[in-house]
């Protein structure tokens, strides 16, 4: 049996969670999220735990049991913490800095790079050499942070560009000097 899908997701307070059918909505503090879960796989809240239980041991429900229960800890997080990535921007010249619902990110091109808040994801902007992208969908928050990333990925010379905090970075050498064969 699924080692992960084994355990039950257990619920903190003020987190609602219903299961209707194949569909689940968790409400907490920080919003609501809602997701359908496969036909293989049943869920019931029995208490204050979500007990996810497969319908037969194939291959199939075998590889979803755990996939669902990740899902149903990751939408239970979500309401209740939020979920969170952080990134750094490094160059010289480059930084960035928040207007309104606009993140303003000035990367080294002939414009500035303009991103905006959505209703879901929320941007903060600590300081000009840092972003911090929030959300309660973990999914939504990991896409939107590697879209940002994607405006100027770090090149591998200088390693400029913006990253995740953390990321590693493998630099090449650069060209050889005049005379070198």
């Amino acid at each position: 049996m699924s080692r992960i899908g084994r355990k039950p997701v257990v619920i903190p307070a003020g987190v609602n969670v219903t299961i209707d059918g194949q569909n689940i909505t968790v409400k907490g503090p920080k919003g609501t999220l809602n997701s359908n879960i496969h036909p293989l796989i049943t869920a019931k809240v029995e208490g204050n735990e979500v007990i996810v239980t497969r319908a037969d041991d194939e291959n199939l429900s075998r590889s979803v049991h755990g996939l669902t229960r990740t899902l149903i800890n990751n939408m239970v997080v979500g309401v209740s913490e939020g979920f969170k990535k952080e990134l750094e921007v490094q160059g010289v010249g480059y930084r960035v800095q928040k207007q309104g619902k606009d993140m303003i990110m000035t990367l080294g091109f002939s414009h500035p790079v303009v991103v905006s808040d959505t209703d879901e994801i929320k941007i903060e902007v600590p300081d000009p050499n840092h972003i911090t992208i929030v959300g309660i969908d973990k999914q939504k928050v990991g896409q939107f942070a590697a879209e940002v990333r994607g405006k100027r990925p770090p090149e591998p010379y200088k390693g400029k560009g913006v990253r995740y905090v953390g990321e590693f970075v493998a630099h090449k050498e650069g060209k050889a000097g005049k005379g070198s064969k």
